[in-house]
């Protein structure tokens, strides 16, 4: 960055490379002192109040909800993720048909929101594990992708967060995560790309090995249309 921006200069160009601060989703201590509904009171006034910035018409039928619409889909649904208690219960089971080959959930549905401009991550993750005498529910796996996106994210915290908390539950380092996903903050505003999509990866203990990883990477590519 060059020494002559200002802050908020060097803010908006960080913003702009979708650059990221930690692993961990930036939280402040004080995170969860209110509870939902005093959230969801405090962001509708808030966003009543950018509406009439807007010069909307907040007496116009159309309108009228969504400050409250708009904060209920932030505290419930967008940014659920936030809140540790909504983290999945992750069932695990003895590995007694010893499988031991890698397992693949491929093509996990991802809906997440840009934590530089608060607009829609969408695409696909494809996870992967190898087990060392336990296995997940495959519902789970989805379930964890679902909750770690359901918070203001980039893409690579993402991945790691996955990773992690699936080496957690499994008690293995063997686990990988793909995500191709589109941002809506690159495909409808600045550069107006609709058709590029981000890929990245995170891969743990032996999917690190060229031949492992190469055999995740062709189950990705499998066509499996039915």
């Amino acid at each position: 960055m060059k020494l002559e921006q200002t802050l908020e200069e060097q803010y908006e160009e960080r913003g702009n490379n979708h650059i990221g601060s930690a692993e961990e989703t930036p939280m402040r201590e004080d995170a969860f002192i209110l509870d939902d509904n005093e959230k969801i009171d405090r962001i509708q006034k808030n966003v009543r109040e950018i509406m009439l910035t807007l010069g909307l018409d907040l007496e116009d039928d159309s309108l009228k909800g969504t400050p409250k619409r708009v904060a209920k889909m932030y505290v419930k649904e967008l940014f659920g993720g936030l809140h540790p208690e909504r983290k999945p219960n992750s069932s695990t089971f003895k590995n007694k048909y010893k499988y031991g080959e890698m397992l693949v959930e491929k093509n996990i549905t991802l809906y997440s929101t840009c934590e530089h401009h608060l607009l829609p991550i969408v695409g696909k993750a494809h996870v992967a594990y190898i087990s060392n005498g336990t296995v997940v529910g495959l519902s789970k796996m989805n379930r964890i992708v679902d909750y770690y996106a359901k918070r203001p994210q980039v893409q690579e915290r993402l991945n790691i967060q996955i990773v992690k908390e699936l080496q957690r539950v499994l008690d293995t380092q063997d686990v990988a995560c793909v995500i191709d996903a589109k941002h809506l903050c690159v495909n409808s505003r600045g550069i107006r790309d609709i058709e590029s999509s981000t890929v990245t990866a995170e891969y743990g203990g032996r999917f690190r090995e060229e031949a492992v990883r190469r055999e995740f990477l062709d189950y990705i590519n499998l066509d499996t249309e039915f």
